[in-house]
């Protein structure tokens, strides 16, 4: 028995999986709520991936990936989803994987993003930033950003990415999007050639380097609303994490751009919700004078504590938001305390109330 790419793929869509793993030895498998699970068949040989990867893979992509060991692109399954496919050798065979892209835009609220947060996106520049792991979710928090901005501004909205995730159709704005290695060669490029395209609004797909993060400050800048989004966990990790990629000597200078552009940080993680599903869970800043002179003093590590006390402006620490979760039956207490950022406080407060917890 051979596997065809359009019957799995209408199984990833069918069972709402998150993505598909095709890799040699082992059944294609699913992730589903967070778990992997292999559907029931016989092992994938050498020979089934790479016709599996043949079936998909634009003729650029397979040279990318015989040359390179591997290649990133976006791909549209009829009009059921989209996946973001990641070709990968390993051990001398093809693998490959394939994350979902819902077709569906999700609003702010149906994300768990507070209302709060939409009086920002009418800001005419600064930048925004949504940081947090590899798959927790910050391209879907972004898309609907845009798609918010989209449907409520009017304007200019050019977006960046590797590859182009989520399709935005013209709505109120004109949107348009460029897609890294097809429609321009690098990040920093694409912002330094935005700029010459009158852009009200920039997402940068990933600001992975010295180049592309000093581009996108200067964008938000010089009048335009920049998003991007950062590998990082927390909101002062975010802050340091900028200011580090620049050399010593145009550090304190950094500080001070970041502390007038920033606008707000959510940092986010993804949790396995009780019941099937998956959850984010939040951290919020907005940047108020207090957090904007902890930037330009280089204090970060007091910005926690600015969070905390910034709750009626819609800022949340991470741990308080995973705890509010618990408390609304959405998670479980090991996911809350598995999420933490301060993992001892956090199973101390859930014993304190009472919750039964795993024992390490």
């Amino acid at each position: 028995m051979s596997y065809e790419m359009n019957d799995l793929l209408e199984l990833v869509v069918d069972q709402r999986a998150s993505d598909l793993h095709i890799q040699v030895g082992q059944p294609p498998t699913l992730r589903l709520s967070g778990s992997m699970v292999p559907i029931e068949g016989p092992v994938l040989t050498p020979a089934d991936t790479e016709q599996l990867m043949l079936s998909i893979t634009p003729d650029a992509h397979q040279q990318g990936a015989k040359l390179n060991g591997g290649a990133d692109f976006g791909f549209a399954f009829l009009d059921k989803a989209r996946f973001r496919v990641s070709v990968l050798r390993s051990k001398g065979n093809y693998g490959l994987v394939l994350r979902q892209i819902p077709n569906k835009m999700f609003s702010l609220r149906d994300i768990g993003i507070p209302d709060k947060i939409k009086e920002l996106l009418y800001r005419p520049r600064g930048l925004f930033l949504v940081t947090g792991p590899t798959g927790s979710g910050k391209s879907t928090t972004l898309a609907s950003m845009i798609n918010y901005v989209n449907e409520n501004r009017d304007g200019h909205i050019i977006t960046i990415e590797d590859p182009i995730e989520y399709y935005h159709p013209h709505k109120h704005c004109i949107v348009t999007q460029r897609e890294i290695g097809v429609d321009v060669p690098s990040f920093s490029e694409a912002i330094r050639r935005a700029l010459r395209q009158d852009p009200d609004i920039i997402l940068v797909g990933e600001m992975r380097d010295l180049e592309t993060i000093e581009a996108a400050i200067s964008a938000a800048e010089t009048g335009h609303l920049v998003f991007g989004t950062l590998h990082t966990n927390s909101a002062a990790k975010t802050v340091d994490r900028i200011v580090d990629a620049f050399p010593a000597n145009m550090k304190e200078m950094i500080r001070t751009q970041l502390a007038t552009s920033l606008i707000a940080v959510i940092s986010q993680v993804l949790c396995k919700k009780i019941g099937g599903g998956r959850i984010a869970g939040y951290e919020i800043m907005i940047s108020t004078n207090s957090i904007q002179a902890l930037i330009r003093e280089n204090k970060t590590f007091r910005i926690p504590s600015d969070i905390q006390t910034g709750a009626g402006l819609g800022m949340i620490t991470m741990d308080a938001h995973l705890m509010s979760l618990v408390n609304r039956e959405l998670i479980t207490p090991d996911e809350a305390v598995e999420k933490a950022q301060d993992t001892v406080i956090m199973r101390e407060k859930l014993l304190a109330a009472g919750a039964k917890l795993r024992q390490v």
